[in-house]
């Protein structure tokens, strides 16, 4: 706007119509003879200086209140129905979407975070937030809602997991320390804090323009993807040749302690007892640190009740009554690939701005991802596995976050039926405090901590 022009809008001045004409005429000319090419490149030169306000995409909220409702869900119910409970081992159920949906949508919000340059080093506090909360909440310190009481032995908390204790009749009727969402706020730190780290160094380098074409994207944000592929060489490496060689913990049965060795020596194993995976969290944390009640104790192996919890076979092998930490550390480098393909979905929102063209990129993609995983599966090349978070496992939840995602893109902001879904997005928007107050059962412990003369006579 030239000076004249803006004294008028301040109503500081007049300016005569001719000049006004004259001028426009200019600029008009100015632009026809400028070349297509010219007009883009000025056109993405001047879009940064412009701040424009972010609308809220609609989507991401109902997804993010979809992933709690079905955390709260499979949480409640997954003991009672073993079907949607997480898998024993190789397999998907209800309950094992419930983790890499939250890191697909977290990979998903980074990248909307951090697309404003200014805006890079504030992000990196929630990460230390959902660490504290994940230690405090579900590293047994607290015992709601079952338990008023607070605390834990230092000696076996667990650094990435839920603490809770109910009976199970699997040692002989004592309580045991149990979970069905162990280590979820521990590891989304890990996987944001991984993601947002290389968002943010390769700043300078992010695209303003993407070139047409299926694939500029990901030439585009190289880097990413670069992180992704180092994640999955040290997960692959580590998983197929790290040598596991025998091993024994304890247990305290009838009031005594008894031991139990694990026969393994061998590279490269996938089954429960001699993973790469189990051995790297019981040589860096420590075996007293581990769950106690990993979901193969539902084996077929383990039990004659599988799938569900039941009283161990006689003839039941030594490690059906071993420790194992399923939010482990060599399982969590393996889910960094999911935040990172949830990246990839937030820079095709940022950059393609017609919805077809997003339906397109992410669409075919989660399709490609399925294809892969199944195909992994059935030749039981990498099975389908929740616990070792299998590479084959990334795939299948990353294409079906895909799909749901864009399922309710389409229905939501493209077809406008948004008002079916507003419950969702309100989870959505306050996910935290839905995590805590309901999944952790803090609102339950309150509840329950309103009693008549006796605990045992409160109101749940």
């Amino acid at each position: 706007m030239d000076y004249d022009a803006k004294r008028v809008e301040e109503g500081l001045g007049h300016v005569h119509k001719e000049d006004i004409s004259e001028k426009a005429d200019k600029i008009e000319k100015d632009e026809s003879s400028a070349t297509p090419a010219q007009s883009v490149e000025q056109k993405g030169e001047e879009q940064p200086l412009i701040k424009q306000k972010s609308k809220r995409v609609a989507t991401l909220d109902a997804f993010r209140g979809l992933t709690i409702v079905l955390m709260i869900l499979v949480d409640d119910a997954g003991g009672s129905y073993a079907r949607i409970d997480h898998s024993p081992w190789n397999g998907c159920t209800l309950a094992d979407f419930v983790m890499p949906f939250f890191l697909f949508i977290v990979g998903v919000a980074v990248a909307l975070a951090l697309k404003d340059k200014s805006s890079s080093q504030e992000d990196f506090p929630k990460d230390t937030e959902a660490s504290f909360l994940g230690i405090l909440l579900q590293g047994g310190y607290s015992h709601a809602p079952d338990d008023l009481s607070y605390g834990v032995d230092m000696k076996h908390i667990r650094w990435f997991g839920i603490l809770q204790v109910f009976p199970l009749p699997l040692f002989t009727g004592k309580s045991i320390p149990s979970s069905s969402l162990s280590g979820f706020l521990q590891r989304i730190a890990v996987v944001y804090f991984v993601v947002a780290l290389i968002e943010t160094l390769t700043t300078k380098r992010r695209p303003t323009v993407i070139d047409s074409g299926h694939f500029s994207i990901l030439s585009a944000y190289k880097w990413q993807w670069i992180g992704g592929f180092v994640a999955f060489l040290i997960y692959m490496i580590t998983t197929y040749a790290l040598y596991v060689p025998d091993w024994s913990f304890v247990i305290d049965q009838d009031h005594e302690a008894k031991r139990y060795t694990v026969k393994c020596g061998m590279r490269g194993h996938l089954g429960p007892a001699c993973n790469a995976v189990g051995y790297v969290d019981r040589q860096v944390w420590g075996i007293n640190h581990l769950y106690s009640q990993p979901v193969w104790t539902r084996l077929k192996a383990c039990t004659l009740s599988s799938p569900n919890s039941g009283p161990f076979r006689e003839d039941a092998p030594s490690w059906c009554y071993a420790p194992f930490e399923p939010e482990g550390l060599l399982s969590t480098i393996s889910a960094i690939l999911s935040g990172t393909i949830g990246i990839h979905y937030g820079h095709v929102l940022i950059h393609f701005k017609g919805h077809a063209e997003r339906l397109k990129q992410w669409v075919s993609m989660g399709i490609v991802l399925l294809i892969v995983a199944i195909i992994l599966h059935f030749t039981d090349a990498i099975p389908i596995n929740k616990q070792l978070y299998s590479f084959s496992y990334v795939c299948f939840t990353a294409g079906a976050a895909g799909i749901v995602l864009s399922a309710f893109y389409l229905v939501i902001d493209v077809w406008g039926f948004r008002t079916p879904f507003l419950f969702l997005e309100w989870i959505g928007m306050n996910a935290m405090l839905v995590f805590v107050m309901a999944a952790q059962g803090i609102f339950a412990a309150f509840i329950n901590g309103w009693y008549f003369e006796s605990s045992d006579n409160s109101l749940m």
